[in-house]
């Protein structure tokens, strides 16, 4: 079994990221989540307009997890590589152009419309116009998660975290390939949960992953539950219900409660994995004021974990919590 990448280093200062204050428009399970200029922009790159989307890049700079956000979710349109292309075709040398190109291979390869290689070549293209920017390299995470081999896994996410060491949606792709690691030993001492543990305890008091403890249960729980070893019914699984589990929701609640800077661009995926777990480990008014919180920017996963339509599973757990508040 391979090493690990190092997680642990020196605390850094907190940031403070911007976000974006325009009316909130869109609907349950949209990648774009609450980012209106992502939606618009996503709109106008559909009719083949092109600037509103080469502006938003532009105006991104290097926000990187703002900037990874973006592009991965103009990359996942069918019709994003044919848009890159033109682009570049109209802005040969790009870096904008020739990253929203890598991610969207990378989207068609995970597709089975594209051949890997390819998508991997395009990712060291744009790496290579762009040696600072981390978001090639995401694309990378992406292809080597459900395609590569756990080496290519680490070796790509120590070249993200050399580049951004708080990456957050590089953390949670980790974490979710780390999961699948087999067990040994007692249930809660999967290494999955150590490398989470690190990596918040690393991150700047500010930072979003001080939830990824919360993910990697859940990611943990993915597998468990995929293997029927994990019981469907929250109140037969006993995998929120441990010292460590219950630790650590107490910790990742907390710790919501005092996050001044709510403005991530990723924040409502670790709000739902919040709410997930809390109401799985039935603590129905602690979930609910996440469920406030989220409003209707329901995420598929975690809620796919534990029922095949996600939206249903979490208006369902929703009208729990704020029921029982």
């Amino acid at each position: 079994m391979p090493p690990l990448p190092p997680l642990l280093g020196a605390r850094r200062a907190p940031t403070d990221p911007s976000g974006a204050t325009a009316p909130d428009d869109s609907g349950p399970l949209d990648a774009a989540l609450d980012d209106v200029e992502l939606r618009t922009a996503r709109a106008a790159l559909a009719q083949g307009r092109r600037q509103a989307a080469r502006s938003l890049l532009v105006h991104t700079g290097d926000d990187w997890d703002r900037r990874g956000h973006r592009l991965t979710v103009l990359a996942e349109d069918p019709y994003a590589a044919a848009w890159a292309s033109d682009w570049l075709a109209a802005e040969p040398g790009s870096a904008d152009a020739t990253a929203l190109l890598a991610l969207a291979l990378v989207h068609r390869a995970l597709r089975g419309k594209e051949e890997p290689v390819r998508a991997r070549e395009a990712c060291d293209t744009a790496a290579a116009l762009a040696p600072a920017d981390p978001t090639p390299w995401l694309g990378r995470l992406l292809l080597a998660r459900t395609l590569g081999p756990e080496r290519e896994v680490l070796d790509i996410f120590a070249e993200l975290r050399r580049r951004h060491p708080e990456h957050h949606h590089a953390h949670h792709l980790l974490i979710a390939r780390l999961a699948e690691r087999p067990a040994g030993g007692r249930a809660e001492a999967h290494e999955v949960y150590d490398v989470a543990e690190l990596a918040a305890a690393e991150a700047p008091a500010d930072s979003p992953l001080a939830v990824l403890p919360v993910i990697a249960y859940a990611e943990r729980y993915r597998v468990l539950a995929a293997t029927g070893l994990a019981p469907a019914d929250p109140a037969a699984c006993g995998h929120w219900s441990g010292p460590r589990a219950r630790r650590i929701l107490r910790a990742s609640f907390d710790w919501w409660l005092e996050w001044e800077h709510d403005e991530h661009p990723r924040r409502h995926i670790d709000l739902n994995h919040l709410a997930f777990a809390l109401s799985r480990a039935g603590r129905p008014a602690e979930a609910a004021a996440l469920f406030q919180r989220i409003g209707e920017h329901a995420t598929p996963a975690p809620w796919v974990y534990a029922h095949p339509d996600p939206l249903a599973a979490f208006h369902a757990a929703r009208t729990r919590a704020l029921g029982q508040r």
